[in-house]
């Protein structure tokens, strides 16, 4: 049985007892049946839903389940509306929308509903290897323009620190995906992103960024793990293949450089007719203004989308030049963009200029 409709027996269920008058509750509203969550590696919000959803005014909580018991006090409807933790219109700026300490909530997006997925402390975590996959449920069809994968860095510690953007690795991603191309599922269609590490072990914590296809939505999730440590198996779920599949590891060319600064450049998917590209820019000794990168590839290229910069294809030429919050870097410091186009990729050829 769907967990959406476990959600809709129980709340029949107990509308049935206020009715006798055998209950008096204060009933939360059901999951809306759109949007979507990361079910594996539960989400914060989800993973408490999953474990008290049937039993949500159970004492026990207090005690088995602190972290849930303090979310579900706060605001119920974070958990029955698990599904509805994005913000709109961030046009792609996600540290600029959302800040420091505030990841959780997606910046205390929905006037503070999800505010308690923030709290620091002992969250109960998902068990998970090095090698794991981040299982993403879109309950309405609207497929993404790209999935964003980080983990926080080595040493962080979620038990007792907040989290923001400096703690946290990409690790994964996958680009334009429709939802033709997910995996049927109870309700919706789902989507899973490998993830590859290696040493990892101890608590850390799984944040993913969904950027919706359908309008400028972008959706944010906190799951919390042990690698190897104690906490909950992650519930099995049908295997699914993303069409655009990360490599372990990237193929890189070696920098491309000028006065000012220097570019890498990382292709992070491939299908028919198609691939994902990643390109780092850091700044040199100076802090830098602007910036614009040059590829250079054997062949024509098209760029069908781009995030983080303006990103323009002509003929074997793709320019990229920095967005209005991103040109400035400085010294030494690092700045990212990326474009899904089509054509053969091959390994280009990168000039980086900037102005001081």
């Amino acid at each position: 049985m769907s967990s959406f409709l476990r959600a809709r027996l129980l709340i029949s269920a107990l509308a049935g007892l206020l009715a006798a008058g055998t209950l008096a509750v204060v009933m939360p509203s059901a999951p809306a049946a759109a949007h979507g969550n990361v079910t594996g590696p539960a989400s914060r919000n989800y993973s408490c839903y999953e474990r008290w959803g049937s039993k949500f005014q159970d004492p026990a909580m207090a005690t088995q389940d602190p972290m849930c018991w303090q979310a579900w006090q706060a605001d119920p409807n974070a958990m029955w509306n698990w599904n509805g933790l994005f913000r709109e219109g961030v046009a792609g700026n996600h540290q600029a929308a959302i800040p420091d300490g505030q990841l959780c909530s997606a910046g205390h997006t929905q006037n503070g509903r999800y505010n308690a997925m923030d709290t620091v402390g002992d969250w109960t975590p998902t068990t998970v290897g090095n090698s794991f996959n981040v299982h993403l449920f879109d309950g309405a069809s609207h497929g993404a323009d790209y999935i964003r994968v980080y983990v926080t860095k080595p040493g962080f510690n979620p038990v007792t620190q907040a989290l923001k953007w400096s703690d946290l690795d990409l690790v994964s991603q996958i680009g334009n995906t429709p939802a033709s191309r997910w995996t049927p599922a109870t309700g919706g269609v789902a989507i899973d992103v490998p993830v590859a590490l290696s040493g990892r072990t101890g608590r850390a914590m799984v944040y993913t960024i969904w950027q919706a296809s359908h309008l400028d939505q972008s959706y944010y999730f906190c799951s919390d793990v042990s690698f190897g440590g104690t906490g909950t198996t992650p519930p099995t779920t049908p295997p699914t293949t993303p069409p655009t599949t990360p490599p372990t590891t990237p193929p890189t060319t070696p920098p491309g450089s000028s006065a000012g600064c220097t570019a890498t450049y990382a292709q992070t998917g491939q299908w028919q007719g198609g691939y994902q590209a990643d390109v780092t820019v850091t700044a040199g000794s100076t802090a830098i203004k602007s910036w614009r990168v040059t590829l250079g590839y054997g062949s024509a290229q098209t760029v069908a989308n781009s995030w983080n910069a303006t990103v323009s294809a002509s003929g074997t030429t793709v320019t990229a030049s920095n967005a209005s919050y991103n040109g400035s870097v400085g010294a030494g410091a690092k700045t990212t963009f990326g474009f899904v186009g089509s054509g053969t990729p091959g390994t280009p050829t990168l000039t980086c200029t900037a102005t001081t």
